[in-house]
């Protein structure tokens, strides 16, 4: 735990305040443009897969570049701009873009299956297919960046979990008032989304912990996506100036999510940035990402129980 400490005050001494406060009010921006005129939202009811596509590779380029060209702004001189840098700038976004669009693809194993088994397969199936694909790319992009070590941070030589359980513990509290919130309490828990397969079976906790388990594969993708390629690969060109710019990004995902929850991941998403940046390893964040992802099912289940 002092170890992770000491990591974020040595951040905070480096910080160029400049470009902190640059990248932070370009992000601000950008949550109250989406909670007003809903960015997020008109994105994802594009009814095409490739003009929601590009409607997001639009949106996540735009945080991302303009983040980074801030970084530029206030790093220029330590900065090592090589070409493979630009094709690292343009696959991020189409990544992510292509993760939130191409549904079509999990849609090609489920389409058959009958009602409502169709609807289930495509949640459950949904999240480790595109992790999958998501992690093919990015081991592709490390061995064509002739990077060394493990590809994106996903070495277990040496962690030590503990620190990050003590993490975990502190968000309780937090996560606890939260789930007294009306706006959480209308997204979490997720596990609500199965809930018409209950007429369907004797017994649906079985359905619902597949399903857990298949949406907790979704926060290996992010953690290996933000944390071990977003930090990893591009800290060669710019060592912690990518911090911010992954915080930023990270932040746009969840624009889709409850305020509160959209606000607290630009600062929790450079939090583990920071300890990413420094261990080399993605296991630490996803023990503490997963576990806070868990808990606020958790906690939607309680504070939905409670208002019954």
């Amino acid at each position: 735990m002092k170890a992770i400490v000491g990591y974020l005050q040595q951040y905070v001494r480096s910080l160029h305040l400049l470009s902190f406060l640059g990248i932070t009010f370009l992000t601000a921006v950008l949550i109250i443009l989406n909670y007003t005129i809903g960015i997020e939202s008109r994105c994802m009811s594009i009814p095409h897969y490739g003009l929601r596509f590009l409607a997001f590779f639009g949106v996540f380029s735009v945080v991302f570049g303009a983040a980074w060209f801030i970084q530029w702004l206030a790093h220029r001189k330590t900065m090592r701009i090589q070409p493979f840098f630009w094709i690292l700038m343009l696959a991020a976004p189409a990544l992510f873009a292509g993760k939130v669009s191409f549904d079509w693809i999990t849609r090609l194993f489920t389409n058959s299956f009958s009602a409502p088994w169709d609807q289930y397969g495509y949640l459950v199936l949904n999240w480790p297919l595109k992790c999958g694909l998501i992690l093919g790319f990015i081991t592709l992009l490390w061995k064509w960046g002739r990077y060394e070590g493990p590809v994106a941070g996903m070495s277990i030589k040496e962690f030590d979990a503990k620190p990050y359980f003590i993490l975990l513990a502190l968000m309780v509290p937090l996560i606890a008032f939260a789930s007294t919130q009306a706006d959480f309490l209308r997204t979490y828990p997720k596990v609500h989304r199965i809930d018409f397969i209950d007429p369907y079976v004797s017994q649906s906790w079985g359905y619902k912990f597949l399903y857990e388990l298949s949406y907790g594969v979704d926060f290996l993708t992010i953690e290996t996506f933000f944390r071990g390629f977003l930090i990893l690969a591009f800290a060669r060109y710019a060592g912690k100036a990518a911090i911010l710019p992954m915080a930023a990004f990270y932040c746009a995902i969840h624009f889709g999510k409850p305020l509160l929850e959209c606000i607290t991941s630009y600062m929790g998403g450079m939090i583990l940035g920071v300890v990413v940046y420094h261990t080399r390893s993605i296991w630490g964040g996803l023990i503490v990402h997963l576990g806070i992802a868990w808990l606020m099912e958790i906690g939607g289940a309680a504070g939905h129980a409670y208002l019954k």
